[in-house]
């Protein structure tokens, strides 16, 4: 059993285990080797695909399982190390701790968004983008979007999602509009207004790589990740009688919107089911 801390209490010495690790894992070819998972199992509602990381029931588990293995490969090379969180509700500005010259790095350049400080920056040399490269070879941020500004998630939304006992509805993906906490939460259920909320909006709000499937170029995708996690557990405490849906294969959904996973059936690219992933908590607990 170990532990997953909130960012904001991260000693120096705890921040610096962590930098160094995630660097070892892209030096070593491993961390690309993560980015290029979660590109491909980036599948949109409009594709014919199976949906399995996005967009469907098995957004959670999904991701719950794609952390734990990004630890177990940080943990090879520092037994001590797990994935802190970072509380979006809280730490809201981009001179939050989390964007310290000593940890992630902050935003980009105003010119090609190019993020220059912190050990991510690319003139240090560590942190070449081989996998999805859009704009050129270094990490890209866009903390808050100056020329059309966008705000972090608040508590309330965040309750919003929260608060609905219903985990998901159909026709499961980004268009359920019925409620549903995992779209909700996800991000793509908003008021018309808005075209995000929760999940989705940290994305946007980090900008840069963090906008598309191959987010994990970004080291914040694991902390923004691991909070999302926690408030999975935080929904499951609060309305315990509600389960995981579908529950069962929905086949009569293939041809009109995919496939989505129902609780037993496992999940690629490691064959686990949604159910074997439903608690953490003979694993890790959050501070």
């Amino acid at each position: 059993m170990y532990t997953r801390q909130n960012q904001k209490d991260l000693t120096s010495a705890q921040k610096k285990r962590f930098v160094a690790a995630v660097l070892e894992l892209k030096r070593d070819g491993t961390y690309d080797q993560f980015v290029r998972t979660h590109d491909r199992y980036f599948v949109p509602d409009d594709d014919d695909g199976l949906r399995v990381g996005h967009m469907s029931p098995s957004f959670f588990p999904w991701h719950r399982k794609y952390l734990l293995e990004f630890e177990k490969a940080l943990q090879a090379l520092d037994p001590g190390l797990s994935v802190p969180y970072w509380d979006w509700t809280s730490d809201r500005s981009p001179a939050s701790s989390l964007w310290a010259e000593d940890f992630l790095g902050g935003t980009g350049r105003a010119d090609d968004r190019q993020v220059t400080t912190g050990p991510f920056a690319h003139e240090k040399g560590n942190w070449p983008i081989t996998v999805g490269i859009r704009e050129g070879r270094f990490l890209t941020r866009n903390l808050g979007r100056p020329h059309n500004p966008i705000t972090l998630p608040t508590a309330a939304e965040l309750q919003w999602a929260v608060d609905d006992p219903v985990y998901d509805t159909a026709p499961w993906d980004s268009t359920a509009v019925d409620g549903g906490f995992r779209n909700k939460l996800e991000g793509w259920t908003a008021p018309r207004r808005e075209r995000w909320r929760n999940h989705n909006k940290v994305h946007q709000w980090i900008g840069g790589h963090m906008t598309g499937g191959t987010a994990p170029n970004d080291p914040a995708f694991w902390l923004h990740h691991s909070f999302v996690d926690l408030i999975w557990d935080r929904w499951q405490q609060k309305h315990p009688g509600s389960g995981y849906l579908p529950a069962q294969r929905l086949d009569r959904f293939d041809r009109q919107y995919g496939r989505v996973l129902s609780l037993d059936e496992p999940m690629p690219p490691w064959g686990v089911t949604p159910r074997e992933l439903l608690s953490h908590r003979n694993l890790y607990r959050y501070a």
